[in-house]
């Protein structure tokens, strides 16, 4: 069996494509040609090269009639030498004409790109967070590469394919004329009857060749099921060998008859090409004969006749490609409307009208009222939130998982905003603050430490573009990563690799500590999930994260007892709704939901780490259990 891939043709849409058709409107197209105005005058003079091209390319067709009626047949050599050096020259000047408009064509193209994915660029960065955890990501990446990439097809090819072919066809015909009016309208008879019969043959093909794609879907999805690991094994367990082969076997044949099928019609379609091709010149010659033999008065010559055949043939292209002109549009306009879907989505997330950068420092204490919030209608998350973090305190946010505590820390620098109440540093609704204010003045370090694929020292410098050396690697040594960088051998030069890959998950949140250092923000939240995370880079961790919450407005997502019991608040969170608050003790003494989290977990998995430090049982460097909430 042939790895069967289907190639889509110019001339036909495929069923989605047909199902997807965009509609045309003012709107659309006024909104596509306002990419294309600010380069009319680069299509100004495409469209003079065009034209220029295809008068010079018909010169040396008219020339061929002169050649043989004055030079061959004449039997005058100075004149056929003349003639055919004329000819060479024209074509080659013709052939200039159009290097210069297929470079000025790519030119309008790519800076139409550069323009188009700039301004996707821009617009994606306004999106808020929930675009990004809606969208798939490959999504969004088609959007920005291909499918803008297809723009250059647009314009290259379509664009540039209807005025070339229009130009060709329309000197063509007055070229034609000119020689004799009766073979000229002849021509335009014969030319669209003699495209659309091979026109018709080639959309069965293509109706085989959809046929053949669903067919070999179908085998593949046999093979992946079957062939598998665990298809394999439901296959023996239930016995079903036999009946997974003639399936297979039924749709393999079938696969082998719509391939023998799509063959002979691929063969027919060539006999059709060459011979309807081929009809239109005997055409022309006897038509010719017929006006030169019985019409002598006429003036038509052998080299006219043999002019006329040979423009015939630079029609067929144009007209078979113009008879295509709507799927290309259709195309080009599907292009258009898939870009123009994402520049219509809204940033969720903008700056008010009269968003503020406050000129002196604000008070850092952090308040929210009331708060509710949810990312699915009618399915809220925080239901009336209300707590406040004083200046250079901290809070510590625990509960179980799908609580709201994530929820919480992302709505400070509003990677979404509130449905209803309000959150205020400093007394201002952070919704009147500016957008990028607000962000530097809070830092938060994630449980999933994103680093880009570049040096240490460049992922550090993000935090702070002109930090210096010694800035940078005081931060590391706060966050007890420095003597590990200067451990390896290219130090801070150092490539991380795909999201931090090559280093471990302790020491690339001890990066992320040493970055958000750098940045200094006086608002810190921190996601303190350490249970994935050796003892050692643990300790290491704790010791960093210390220094850091020190002085700062601070809300912890807390995993740790030492970071609970550090805290100057702790919030219960359960269901979106603040069930407990205080310190450790008043939390403890209340008997309540924390108190049953205490006794249940806490105190058990002190217990269970007494034991095993007095075994000495831990082979790896497991996370120790006692310092650990379970939620």
């Amino acid at each position: 069996m042939r790895h069967f891939r289907m190639r889509r043709p110019r001339g036909f849409l495929t069923p989605e494509e047909q199902q997807n058709k965009p509609e045309i409107t003012p709107e659309l197209l006024k909104r596509i040609f306002s990419y294309l105005l600010p380069y009319w005058k680069q299509f100004l003079v495409v469209f003079v090269t065009i034209l220029t091209s295809a008068v010079l390319a018909v010169y040396p067709t008219l020339l061929t009639g002169r050649i043989i009626d004055e030079g061959l047949i004449g039997k005058d050599f100075r004149v056929l030498a003349t003639l055919i050096a004329a000819s060479f020259l024209i074509m080659a000047a013709s052939n200039l004409v159009g290097v210069l408009q297929s470079y000025i064509n790519t030119w309008i193209a790519q800076h139409i790109i550069f323009d188009m994915r700039n301004n996707m660029f821009a617009h994606l960065q306004k999106m808020s967070h929930r675009f990004f955890t809606s969208k798939k990501q490959g999504d969004i990446i088609t959007r920005m590469t291909s499918d803008i990439d297809g723009v250059r097809n647009v314009v290259v090819n379509t664009l540039t394919s209807i005025i070339q072919n229009t130009a060709t066809l329309v000197v063509a015909l007055v070229a034609m004329y000119q020689k004799n009016w009766i073979l000229a309208t002849l021509a335009i008879i014969i030319v669209p009857l003699l495209t659309i019969p091979t026109k018709r043959v080639g959309k069965r093909r293509w109706s085989l060749a959809l046929e053949a794609q669903k067919c070999n879907d179908k085998i593949n999805q046999i093979l992946n099921e079957t062939l598998s690991v665990s298809g394999q094994m439901l296959v023996k367990l239930f016995t079903k060998e036999k009946a997974e082969y003639e399936k297979y076997e039924r749709v393999n044949r079938e696969m082998v008859r719509l391939n023998i099928k799509e063959s002979m019609v691929g063969r027919w379609f060539m006999v059709a090409l060459n011979t309807f091709t081929s009809i239109g010149p005997m055409l022309i010659y006897l038509a010719g004969g017929i006006i030169i033999i019985f019409h002598p008065e006429s003036n038509l010559t052998v080299g006219d006749v043999t002019v006329m055949v040979t423009l015939l043939s630079r029609m067929y292209m144009p007209v078979n490609s113009l008879l295509n002109l709507q799927v290309e549009i259709t195309r080009s306009l599907a292009l258009f409307t898939r870009i123009f879907e994402y520049f219509d989505i809204k940033p969720e997330i903008e700056n008010a009208p009269d968003a503020m950068i406050p000129q002196t420092a604000l008070k850092n204490d952090l308040v929210f009222e009331d708060v509710v919030f949810s990312y699915e209608k009618n399915v809220p998350v925080l239901k009336g939130v209300t707590f406040s973090v004083p200046e250079g305190k901290s809070v510590a946010l625990v509960g179980p998982s799908g609580a709201g505590k994530s929820t919480i820390i992302n709505l400070i620098p509003r990677f979404y905003d509130v449905e209803s109440g309000d959150i205020r540093i400093g007394d201002i609704s952070i919704r009147k603050l500016d957008l990028n204010y607000l962000r530097t003045i809070v830092g938060i370090v994630t449980q999933d430490t994103f680093l880009f694929n570049a040096s240490i020292k460049e992922n550090l410098l993000y935090a702070k573009d002109d930090a210096t050396q010694k800035e940078i690697e005081e931060a590391c040594r706060k966050a007890n990563i420095h003597d590990f960088i200067m451990s390896l051998p290219d130090k801070y030069d150092t490539l991380v690799g795909n999201r931090g890959l090559k280093l471990s998950g302790g020491e690339k949140q001890r990066l992320s500590i040493a970055r958000t250092i750098l940045k200094d923000p006086p608002i810190l939240i921190f996601d303190e999930a350490t249970s994935s995370l050796d003892s050692i880079s643990e300790s290491l961790i704790q010791e960093a994260i210390e220094p850091l919450l020190k002085g700062r407005t601070s809300i912890i997502i807390a995993h740790r007892l030492s970071t609970v019991l550090a805290a100057d608040e702790i919030l219960v969170i359960e269901d979106g709704i603040i069930k407990e608050r205080g310190t450790h003790s008043e939390l403890v003494a209340k008997g309540g939901v924390y108190t049953v989290l205490y006794e249940t977990q806490f105190r058990r998995a002190i217990e269970e780490h007494e034991e095993r430090k007095h075994l000495q049982h831990q082979k790896r460097d497991n996370l120790p259990e006692a310092n650990l909430l379970p939620f």
